[in-house]
């Protein structure tokens, strides 16, 4: 390895001196240039010695000569500027090469990159079919680059979900209380990704999860009606605290919902099938769920076929699919939602 964390460097195309601040692969680093950090490939960079000493004098040093203060020219103040384009989740692949001497990834670096004025609180949490595999809380600050962790190549295949939850680190009177936001990657789109990066040259793509945190919806509905007539009415940013949990998945066997499935007929039996779908999935959007695993068993299909009705017309399902699970063969039906 060419360079190690702490060493001094060089950025070629734009000469300028900067500190290797971490280790990405064999052909990466990341480099620290005056608080910015960004990848560069180890081609990209030199060490500064190789600068100073190849820079020739070409004409001997003058002794310095009197200069009086009114031929002192005007400082000029170099303007720096900061372009505030909203907040990006970066993945940066790790690259091997193998026996053939391709390149091949085998990691991906996440990270939380805002590039805005404000200073925001986060949830994160990384989602593999609904459950979470990964989770943390922390603060990113204005124009900071934040790590989050690594995530093994092969385990797009199962389409991760990175879901995050923001709130402001100095709140707002008319801003959000909180902003939700996730990224789904599929495999296919991502490896097009890199074959385009790779052409490019680049070390990194990003997603932008969004350009200015939101204001505060403001709702004037008199609700003093509803209050009189005994009704309990809830603060809106406050709902989900009463309701009833959310689940990861729902058992829709008729023994699971009812203590004497035998006193039902059939009608009954799948009309209370039916509505104990439709009250967890009502549950799973209002709690903003990436997703459910329903599960209605194979028997005739006639439950499952109503379930995937329902479905096609809800305008939060993004989509659903009854494929071979390990733990339920074919009876069960995953469902992902869109916000």
């Amino acid at each position: 390895m060419k360079f190690q964390i702490g060493d001094k460097v060089v950025v070629l195309h734009s000469n300028e001196e900067g500190e290797v601040v971490d280790i990405i692969n064999p052909k990466m680093v990341m480099v620290d240039v005056r608080g910015v950090k960004f990848p560069a490939y180890t081609d990209q960079l030199d060490f500064p010695y190789f600068k100073q000493f190849s820079q020739k004098k070409l004409f001997p040093e003058k002794k310095p000569q009197k200069v009086y203060i009114d031929n002192v020219a005007q400082e000029k103040k170099k303007v720096t500027t900061k372009v505030a384009d909203g907040v990006w989740l970066t993945f940066i692949p790790v690259f091997h090469a193998d026996e053939f001497g391709d390149d091949v990834v085998d990691d991906l670096k996440v990270r939380l990159i805002n590039r805005t004025h404000t200073g925001f609180k986060f949830i994160y949490k990384l989602n593999y079919a609904g459950d979470t595999n990964f989770e943390l809380v922390n603060q990113v600050h204005p124009f900071e680059d934040f790590y989050l962790h690594d995530i093994p190549f092969e385990n797009l295949n199962d389409n991760p979900t990175f879901a995050f939850e923001f709130s402001l680190m100095n709140p707002e009177k008319n801003k959000a209380d909180y902003y939700e936001s996730s990224l789904k990657l599929k495999a296919k789109q991502v490896f097009q990704r890199i074959e385009q990066l790779k052409k490019d040259g680049e070390a990194t793509f990003s997603y932008k999860l969004f350009e200015e945190y939101p204001h505060k919806e403001y709702n004037s509905l008199d609700v003093s009606p509803l209050l009189t007539k005994g009704y309990k009415v809830y603060d809106a940013k406050e709902a989900r605290q009463h309701l009833e949990p959310a689940k990861h998945e729902i058992d829709l066997h008729i023994e699971e919902l009812t203590p004497e499935p035998e006193k039902m007929d059939n009608f009954e039996k799948l009309t209370l099938q039916l509505q104990t779908f439709e009250k967890y999935m009502e549950l799973s959007i209002a709690h903003r769920r990436p997703s459910l695993i329903v599960i209605h068993g194979v028997g005739t299909g006639k439950l499952k076929d109503e379930i995937h009705d329902i479905l096609r017309v809800k305008r939060e399902v993004s989509s659903f699919i009854n494929r071979y699970h390990p733990a339920y063969g074919y009876g069960a039906t995953e469902v992902y939602f869109k916000y």
